[in-house]
């Protein structure tokens, strides 16, 4: 799969339980290092059952191909021999990716921009292409390659680029879940319904307004997607940067995700993030367990894949928002934690849970206290 290999690096593999998206139940595999992802997910989404779980919808799986013009004496000229010619070249790179087309995709637009650079105006053409059930990057570049030779054709400039984007702003998901304040209040000791609901719309407000508080906001949705994309071998590298600068247009780096009170005091949550992912072509179809995985989840198409990846970074983040609005994000995270730190002292079995509760409630979790704790517990060796 990749050059140079000296081994495979083992990550866990789990189930995220308990979703509903769009009316269907479904298992949600993850692969991740990081104790409570899982478990936090999982809690989001039983915590919406009772109001029908997680409800998607996708926009159309268009990536970018871009192709920088220099060179060129006239830039305004050129832009606008593209833009005459604009079906010419749509036909042309459809030529020269008949596979694409015939599946239903290809390109459909071709975008001439200009921009104002430290070097001078410079000409960029975007190729607007529907890469199917692909996550695209190779089908993307090939199309660019092969119909940058024609632009300078036409425009009489130098095609010095050629490459896809990674911010598909028009390959967009967005899922919405309602939390009712009975089930916040069941789920949160000491708080009314009414309480959370307002705490998680602080919270909320609170990212909108400050880049410091969106950026780890946006981790924590990361957390679920980029987990579910690498048990399935998408590509996590390029969902994170597309979500990110996603993010950012407008001029100011935001959340992802949004709430707000409903008109029956309950909260709702809505998440709007682009996916550049697939259900088939390289990696997902070298990798056996990754086709497991679409399996278990019960997925074909990329769009139904990203649905889930969606219903699954919102479960994410408001398991995460809530849990900070009300006892703490600590507590359950340090709490698998303290299962860590057991077996690193050696413990085995039961008494890896029985230590790491111990030290759970005492508020010490720590090498030395798990040492002392198992050997307090541990029967001596009396085989001689």
């Amino acid at each position: 799969m990749v050059e140079n290999v000296v081994g495979t690096l083992q990550i866990p593999l789990a189930i995220a339980t308990n979703f509903i998206v769009n009316g269907r139940d479904v298992l949600v595999p993850m692969a991740v290092e990081e104790p409570s992802v899982v478990a936090a997910a999982s809690y989001g989404a039983k915590l919406c059952r009772s109001t029908g779980g997680f409800k998607v919808t996708a926009s159309s799986p268009m990536m970018v191909g871009q192709i920088l013009v220099v060179g060129l004496t006239d830039v305004e000229l050129a832009r606008t021999q593209l833009q005459q010619k604009e079906q010419l070249i749509v036909n042309y790179a459809n030529d020269k990716h008949p596979s694409l087309k015939k599946r239903g995709g290809g390109v459909k637009s071709v975008e001439p921009r200009i921009l104002d650079t430290k070097r001078g105006p410079m000409l960029v053409v975007h190729l607007h292409v529907d890469v199917c059930d692909s996550m695209g990057a190779n089908a993307v570049t090939t199309i660019a390659e092969k119909v940058a030779p024609f632009l300078e054709q036409i425009t009489g400039g130098v095609a010095r680029m050629r490459i896809l984007s990674n911010l598909c702003v028009d390959r967009v998901f967005t899922a919405e879940a309602i939390w009712t304040k009975e089930e916040l209040q069941a789920a949160s000791k000491g708080l009314t319904g009414e309480e959370v609901v307002e705490a998680v719309l602080d919270a909320s407000a609170f990212a909108e307004a400050d880049e410091y508080r969106a950026c780890t906001n946006n981790k924590g949705v990361m957390n679920g997607i980029d987990s579910v994309a690498l048990a399935t071998l998408n590509d996590t590298r390029a969902i994170e940067s597309g979500a990110h600068c996603f993010s950012s247009v407008g001029g100011k780096y935001g959340p992802l995700t949004v709430y707000e009170k409903t008109e029956e005091g309950h909260l709702r949550g809505i998440i709007r993030v682009p996916l550049a992912l697939g259900t088939r072509g390289g990696a997902i179809q070298s990798h056996p367990i990754a086709s497991v995985n679409l399996k278990i989840m019960g997925v074909e198409t990329g769009d139904e894949l990203g649905k889930i990846m969606a219903a699954v970074g919102l479960s994410q983040n408001f398991a995460a928002v809530r849990a900070l609005v009300t006892e703490g994000l600590c507590r359950g995270h340090m709490r698998l934690h303290a299962k860590n730190i057991a077996m690193n002292a050696g413990a085995k079995g039961d008494l890896v849970f029985l230590i790491a509760e111990i030290m759970s409630e005492e508020g010490n979790i720590s090498q030395q206290r798990a040492a002392q704790l198992l050997a307090e517990h541990t029967e001596p060796d009396t085989d001689f």
